[in-house]
Formats: C-alpha cells, sequence, structure tokens
C-alpha cells in the first residue's frame, strides 16, 4: 500500500466577516464590544475585519479590545485585520508599539462578507456584523 507523502494542507481562511464598530471604543464600553465579538472570534480559523471607520474615540479600553480579539482569533487559526481611517488611530498604535500587530486596511476587502442585521445601539462600541449577536 502507498501512502501520499503530500503534507495536508489548511482549508483557506473564508470570506472574512466585517465588524463596524461604531462610537467610542473606551474602557466603559471594552466589556460590551468583547462580548459581541467574542462569538464571531470563537469559531474555526475566523477571519474578522473590525471596521473602525466609524469610530469616534479610541482609549486603551479599546486598545485592550482589538488585542483580546486578535489573541482570540489567531488562537483560533484565524486572523484579524483593522480598517483605520483616521490617522490618530495609526498614531496611537504606533505610540504603544502595536503598528506591526494588525494588518492596517484602508477599506474593508471587496470579498468581505456584509454585515446585513443592522446596527446595534446602545452607546459607544456598538457592533454590525452577521455573526455578532444582538443582546
Amino acid at each position: 500500500m502507498r501512502q501520499s507523502t503530500t503534507p495536508r494542507r489548511e482549508p483557506p481562511v473564508g470570506a472574512p466577516i466585517v465588524v463596524t464598530l461604531f462610537g467610542e471604543l473606551d474602557y466603559p464600553s471594552a466589556a460590551r464590544t468583547n462580548r459581541r465579538l467574542d462569538p464571531v472570534t470563537a469559531g474555526d480559523r475566523p477571519h474578522m475585519v473590525l471596521d473602525l471607520s466609524r469610530v469616534d474615540f479610541l482609549d486603551c479600553g479599546g486598545i485592550g479590545v482589538l488585542c483580546r480579539a486578535r489573541r482570540r482569533a489567531r488562537a483560533h487559526g484565524g486572523r484579524l485585520s483593522l480598517v483605520i481611517t483616521d490617522p490618530r488611530f495609526l498614531r496611537t498604535l504606533d505610540a504603544v508599539g502595536l503598528t506591526g500587530s494588525f494588518d492596517i486596511l484602508g477599506a474593508p476587502p471587496d470579498t468581505a462578507r456584509p454585515a446585513d442585521d443592522g446596527p446595534c445601539t446602545g452607546g459607544g462600541g456598538s457592533v454590525t456584523s452577521a455573526a455578532a449577536p444582538h443582546s
């Protein structure tokens, strides 16, 4: 019996799920935002794009949300990218030494699965995504 010596390749990461954050991504909104992002990063090989283009304010609590989402996606064999259009947020990431830790995009990729369930309201750090449950 002959066995194949061709290495098995992991299936490619699927089209990314875009999660759009609104308002303030800060310490007071961090726990709520984490609860909404956790289901997106819980699956096998998640590919998530966090769109920060509609975020008005980012502080250390928001940086913690980004790092947690990245860590969870990687732990499940996936990846996380950020859409950043505000140069202040790029400077903030640079100031804390995280610029190279994230894939930075100027816009969501064309192949992304749309976030089509409408925005969740209730303050800063709201999330809209097909994969993020409303509470």
